[in-house]
């Protein structure tokens, strides 16, 4: 897929603000911290569309951004937001477990992983619960230019041994650097598919 012409569309404090569009969307989610703004800004070839920022938990709303005139990007807030009351965390929360629960125009969510780490419990429950609520998704492993080769090879078997403990067929899933633009093709040619 060729990026032709990508741009913000707006922010909502929620699914119920936002419009019944007809174009589907594709959604982006992780771990605070895990590149999500980085990875977005590659895909889209924009260097600062999504707002990147060295303080995690930055976005807040359900932010869309048009593209090709055709379908939605949908940056989520990211989970594991550890520094926002607990108030907050629980609203965040619903908002984002609402959008991908109800959200009709929603054909598949992104979750992104830091391949540089063991499997976090954080993203297990939040795949498990997307698998339980029959959300479709992928994963998308983030930072591989930040470890060595051999590393992120047994980073992510150990990933792949955990996740079969959970599903057969694996979800599908992408390895990407937001410097080297490491699977960027893959990820936009699956969007292309689904729509």
């Amino acid at each position: 897929m060729i990026i032709k012409n990508a741009s913000f569309n707006a922010s909502y404090p929620g699914i119920l603000k936002m419009p019944d569009d007809k174009f589907p969307e594709f959604a982006f989610i992780g771990r605070s911290n895990v590149g999500k703004s980085s990875l977005i800004n590659m895909l889209l070839d924009k260097k600062s569309l999504a707002k990147t920022s060295g303080s995690p938990g930055k976005t807040q709303m359900i932010n869309r951004f048009v593209v090709n005139n055709k379908w939605f990007l949908v940056d989520l807030p990211g989970y594991g937001y550890a520094k926002l009351s607990k108030k907050h965390r629980g609203s965040l929360k619903k908002m984002i477990f609402s959008y991908l629960i109800k959200r009709q125009q929603l054909l598949n969510t992104f979750v992104l992983i830091d391949i540089r780490h063991k499997f976090q419990r954080i993203d297990k429950d939040f795949l498990i619960w997307a698998g339980e609520n029959q959300i479709p998704f992928s994963i998308v492993f983030t930072k591989s230019d930040k470890i060595k080769n051999n590393e992120l090879n047994k980073n992510l078997s150990s990933i792949i041994k955990e996740l079969k403990k959970y599903w057969n067929p694996l979800p599908p899933h992408f390895i990407s650097s937001a410097v080297n633009k490491t699977g960027r093709n893959d990820i936009l040619s699956y969007i292309n598919e689904l729509h």
